[in-house]
């Protein structure tokens, strides 16, 4: 299997969470240190770590740059790290604190220019597009709010700039362990063949992973599947001793 797996830590109050759509209403509470999940997934082989503050995505700030320092310091995985990065002076705050790459969304629709800057400054390598759709749009603000803008289109206005990662959400699947936009994504990775597009929503089980596998997908992240056990920590092992 070729495709990079990447767990899902959502983080509030320094608790690790899963939302249902992105509704922070219907949130359930998974384990109380973050760390200690981090390094389960690192004992595994797992490389890189998807954690999102949603305290931060809700603030409009970054919430939980401890939790962050004590997974980057005391663990050798990749964080990418994403909620509430619109300034400048948080993007510098997510890496300072032990982020290989930060995820940027809302910013990237309200002051593209000022994204785009970032990307040119910072580097690919180091910043992640964050385009969260949602019937179409892309959502932004912790999913609060929908733009007038399609994926497509925002990918495509950053290209000239380097871009190298997208995580794409399909929010109506996110959490509902209904499978994947599996259309959605392979149109976009064919569309923009140079660019990771990263899977993100829906994910139900191994056969999932597969099949992303199978239509050429890079890198896909888990969350709420592994959870609540459709994807055992076993079979996360398996799949990446078949990589």
């Amino acid at each position: 299997m070729k495709i990079e797996i990447i767990p899902a830590i959502d983080i509030i109050g320094g608790q690790c969470v899963r939302l249902t759509q992105g509704d922070y209403a219907r949130r359930t509470v998974y384990a109380a240190d973050p760390l200690e999940v981090a390094r389960s997934y690192e004992a595994l082989g797992i490389r890189r770590l998807h954690v999102v503050d949603l305290d931060g995505a809700k603030a409009a700030a970054p919430q939980n740059l401890d939790t962050l320092r004590k997974i980057a310091t005391s663990t050798r995985l990749e964080v990418q790290y994403g909620g509430g990065i619109k300034s400048e002076e948080a993007l510098r705050a997510v890496l300072d604190a032990g982020a290989r790459r930060a995820i940027c969304g809302s910013i990237a629709i309200t002051d593209p220019d000022r994204f785009a800057g970032w990307l040119t400054a910072y580097g690919a390598d180091a910043v992640i597009l964050g385009a969260d759709t949602k019937a179409g749009r892309v959502a932004i603000n912790g999913w609060q709010e929908a733009a007038e803008t399609d994926v497509q289109t925002l990918i495509r206005r950053f290209e000239a700039y380097g871009l190298k990662q997208v995580i794409c959400t399909d929010i109506s699947r996110d959490g509902m362990l209904t499978g994947p936009n599996f259309d959605l994504y392979t149109a976009l990775q064919q569309e923009f063949p140079a660019i990771e597009i990263i899977v993100s929503g829906g994910i139900s089980s191994r056969d999932d992973l597969v099949r992303l596998d199978e239509l050429g997908l890079r890198s896909v992240i888990v969350g709420k599947a592994i959870y609540e056990g459709r994807i055992t920590l076993q079979e996360l092992e398996q799949c990446l001793q078949n990589e």
